[in-house]
């Protein structure tokens, strides 16, 4: 007897077919999807705030959805640029500083390496004159070498320079377009969901989104007291760029390492400009070795994987395991993608406890 398929059956397999091809397509445009994708990204977590000011009145008059798009995006653009301009003279003080000390510090650095190593039985002492006259060197030539190396990138990748400042100008545009019409593309989306599915997808979505924002919440509130223990903390150890140092590492903890990474480099410089002894330096080892444990397991963990309804040792799985299987990208989307996958889990585990595999 010859195989056949049904009319149902056909349309089904037309549209999975489409469906996959749609994918592929996406997946082929990836590069030219970027903007769009970053500013959905970025329309998703700001929507929240657009629609709280669009519900509002001023007066006798409602705030229009175009008004509260754009304050809400003059407002986080000017976040941003105060984040740069917090991190760039900070950078611009402390970097030419760290030259000028440097030769000290290799002196002091042998006045106290060198004698525990011989103590130890292992004689070495340090060339500090080379070091320093290498050094020099470098720092004379390193402003020229940068800019005859921006220049060469300028001149062989100037399409990749332009792509991405395409890109850098094409994201605020979409984004307000997108935050101008969230809900409607919400609802058309909504649309194109088979009947069959559309209450359990519906109800999927909900519970997803729900989880999404109580992360960014959690996600939040982990900055605000990281960036306030890290002021704090470096403000009792005496460095003097105590504020906009912690600011700055408290504000990129959502980044991993990163955050960590340039806040405890940055206080390091302060430390060895500041001080004449190793005193500052440890105090910043310790400070930002407090704030890293504590930020690892006790923050995250509670402020995030209990909103989301993880335990402490799944958040800390999560990113072990989304890190170990796609990188520095899987860390940054593991929690995200955790509250996903666990709203898919928990409709299986519904359907697995009702079904005959189950009961029989």
């Amino acid at each position: 007897m010859p195989f056949s398929l049904t009319s149902e059956q056909k349309q089904t397999a037309f549209w999975i077919t489409l469906g996959l091809a749609l994918a592929l397509l996406l997946y082929a445009l990836g590069p030219v999807l970027t903007p769009f994708i970053a500013a959905a990204i970025l329309a998703y977590a700001l929507n929240g705030a657009v629609d709280q000011l669009d519900q509002r009145r001023v007066g006798r008059f409602d705030v229009p959805r175009p008004v509260a798009v754009s304050v809400v995006m003059v407002a986080f653009i000017a976040a941003l640029t105060a984040l740069v301009l917090i991190v760039i003279p900070v950078l611009l003080t402390q970097i030419p500083l760290l030259q000028a000390q440097l030769p000290a510090f290799l002196v002091k650095l042998d006045e106290v390496v060198t004698p525990r190593l011989a103590a130890l039985g292992v004689h070495v002492r340090l060339d500090v004159a080379g070091i320093r006259e290498l050094l020099t060197q470098h720092m004379a030539t390193s402003g020229e070498a940068i800019w005859d190396a921006v220049l060469a990138s300028a001149r062989i990748g100037g399409g990749a320079l332009l792509g991405w400042l395409a890109t850098l100008v094409l994201i605020p545009v979409v984004l307000y377009y997108l935050l101008l019409d969230w809900h409607p593309m919400v609802r058309k989306i909504g649309r194109v969901v088979p009947r069959r599915w559309s209450v359990q997808t519906t109800g999927m979505a909900q519970e997803v989104n729900v989880l999404l924002a109580q992360y960014l919440r959690g996600q939040l509130l982990v900055m605000l007291v990281l960036a306030v223990y890290y002021s704090a903390a470096l403000g009792i150890a005496g460095i003097k760029v105590a504020l906009p140092v912690g600011i700055l590492t408290g504000v990129l903890v959502f980044i991993p390492y990163l955050g960590f990474g340039l806040g405890l480099a940055l206080a390091l410089i302060a430390a060895v400009l500041q001080f004449s002894d190793w005193s500052g330096v440890v105090s910043v080892a310790l400070i930002y070795a407090v704030g890293q444990v504590f930020e690892s397991f006790v923050l995250t963990p509670r402020l995030v994987g209990e909103r989301i309804g993880l335990n402490p040792l799944a958040v800390i799985f999560a990113l072990m395991a989304f890190g170990q299987l796609f990188g520095f990208v899987g860390v940054l989307l593991a929690l995200p993608l955790s509250a996903i996958l666990m709203v898919g889990a928990g409709h299986l585990r519904h359907h697995y406890l009702r079904s005959s595999f189950y009961n029989a």
